[in-house]
């Protein structure tokens, strides 16, 4: 049976999930208790040697803080290095395992408009709780950072420019992107690439989907080899954080770190709503089905890493179909991020208020959509949001120098809204699965014996 608008029923693409088999061992092996110890041996060595308690003098534990981190930059440069190749891949070979150009059209439009609304209502949450707690009213009186401490961001483009953006997005050279990061031009270019596979007779498509069924297994060893790293990059970087800062500048950031965890529990509380509103599923019973990706992704603050997981938790947990599935999940972990523009409200309203600086209903407004934007395109890798976030604060007034103030914490925050992001991507699956109007029967599994 030949489909005009597809591939041959005589193939399907190897699916995503049986590259989860990379991520199986660290699971069963309970990463995220070894990156929680880390942390808190990391918090005790960097205290030792910090200026809290003075055992060495600050030069030699600066120096020794430094060296202490480098798996910690070893592993975040590994995880940044393989981002690219691994989003490119996956959100081809999940677009090309929707056989039907209809499908495929009405599920992205619902999809994407879950995912711009919901990252609006997170940011909206991010505000809220920012401004019932005040936590950057503790930190009255504090010197502020140097202003060259963090790069400042480039200027918001006015109205005018607005048209001549949008056609930016659509990469004129796809290298030059990959090259420069351009996280939102290499998904665009990877959905074109994925519809012309789905539109194309499947002999034809096969030697490509191959060659990126190839480069994601190859992406996903390195993966495995960066994730072997996580405990010891977390005690690093924990460590020479405390070491420079000493514990006592951290026990101040706690008001601000406890905040933005509030917003992620109400974040988590509303995703579970909707769950049990619109899909009838108990709060209770995702969360247990859940639990193992939500930890791993914890561990790795990276929801791209844990994509082939993802996939398999949603298929074998929730029941969603391989068609909706290896579509959602690689196109949520690119530009579903959820947690991070709670994070990046949060610290927009935290950062005015160690400033001093009022925000209007304008500036927040603002703030909802600049977090909206910068979400969708920004890489699904560790340590992200500090990046996207100067350009946030730029564009309300609030200098993108505050961000030396926050840096310290945002590895723990980090792993926190990861999970949260992959909270988000789940969910979205699950609804999708139940607002999908024609009913396709699932593909077949091309691979015997898969793990």
């Amino acid at each position: 049976m030949d489909n005009t608008n597809g591939q041959q029923a005589d193939y399907y693409p190897r699916p995503l999930r049986h590259l989860s088999v990379y991520l199986a061992t660290l699971v069963k092996g309970r990463l995220w208790l070894k990156v929680l110890i880390g942390m808190g041996l990391g918090l005790v060595v960097g205290t030792l040697l910090g200026p809290s308690v003075g055992l060495v003098e600050p030069e030699t534990g600066t120096l020794i803080g430094n060296w202490l981190a480098f798996p910690g930059q070893l592993f975040l440069a590994t995880i940044q290095m393989i981002v690219i190749p691994l989003v490119i891949a996956s959100v081809v070979r999940g677009l090309a395992a929707s056989d039907n150009l209809e499908q495929l059209r009405k599920m992205g439009v619902r999809v994407t408009l879950f995912f711009v609304i919901t990252t609006a209502i997170a940011a909206t949450i991010g505000l809220w709780v920012g401004g019932l707690v005040n936590p950057g009213d503790l930190m009255t009186g504090l010197t502020a950072p140097p202003v060259d401490a963090v790069p400042v961001a480039a200027d918001i483009p006015g109205l005018d420019a607005i048209p001549q953006t949008l056609i930016g997005l659509l990469p004129g050279n796809p290298l030059d992107a990959m090259v420069e990061g351009q996280m939102l031009q290499v998904v665009i270019f990877s959905i074109i690439i994925g519809v012309a596979l789905v539109s194309m007779s499947g002999d034809k498509a096969k030697p490509m989907l191959d060659l990126l069924d190839s480069l994601q297994q190859i992406c996903m060893t390195v993966v495995r080899w960066a994730m072997r790293l996580a405990p010891y990059a977390v005690f690093g970087l924990m460590a020479q954080l405390t070491t420079t800062l000493g514990f006592r500048a951290m026990l101040g950031m706690a008001s601000y770190v406890a905040t933005v965890l509030l917003g992620l529990a109400v974040l988590m509380v509303f995703y579970l709503a909707l769950l049990k509103l619109l899909a009838g599923v108990r709060p209770l019973q995702f969360l247990k089905d859940t639990r193992d990706v939500l930890l791993l992704a914890f561990s790795t603050s990276s929801s791209a890493a844990v994509m082939p997981l993802s996939i398999r938790t949603a298929e074998d947990k929730l029941g969603v179909r391989p068609s909706v599935s290896q579509f959602v999940i690689p196109l949520g972990a690119t530009i579903n991020m959820n947690g991070t523009a709670l994070y990046q409200a949060v610290a927009t309203v935290f950062l005015a208020q160690v400033y001093g600086i009022d925000l209007s209903v304008g500036s927040m407004a603002l703030v909802v959509a600049m977090a909206v934007g910068a979400s969708i395109g920004s890489p699904a890798t560790p340590g992200v949001g500090i990046v996207i976030l100067a350009m946030v604060l730029q564009s309300v007034g609030v200098p993108p120098a505050g961000i030396a103030l926050i840096m310290g914490v945002d590895r723990i925050l980090d792993m926190c809204r990861t999970a949260i992001n992959v909270t988000g991507d789940l969910v979205a699956c699950k609804l999708m699965e139940n607002w999908s109007g024609k009913r396709l029967p699932d593909q077949p599994e091309p691979v015997p014996g898969e793990a």
